[in-house]
């Protein structure tokens, strides 16, 4: 497959997104964003890959969330 490139993805690369407020009150596309990283609740956790998608989608809601680099 001509003109394809691949990436190396380091095994290592995993963030632990938590959720640590509420998603009551925030706008759709918020509640959206926090079910798309797979958070229901205050205090939820979920390891999701270093990726640019990823990081994309916590930098749309970084007040309600922390995240934290996790390596395995």
């Amino acid at each position: 497959m001509a003109g394809r490139t691949t990436k190396k993805e380091s095994a290592a690369a995993q963030l632990r997104v938590t959720q640590t407020r509420s998603s009551i009150g925030s706008k759709p596309k918020h509640r959206g964003t926090l079910r798309a990283l797979g958070l229901r609740g205050i205090g939820q956790s979920n390891e999701l890959p270093d990726r640019p998608e990823i990081r994309g989608m916590i930098a749309r809601v970084p007040h309600l969330v922390s995240v934290e680099e996790v390596s395995k």
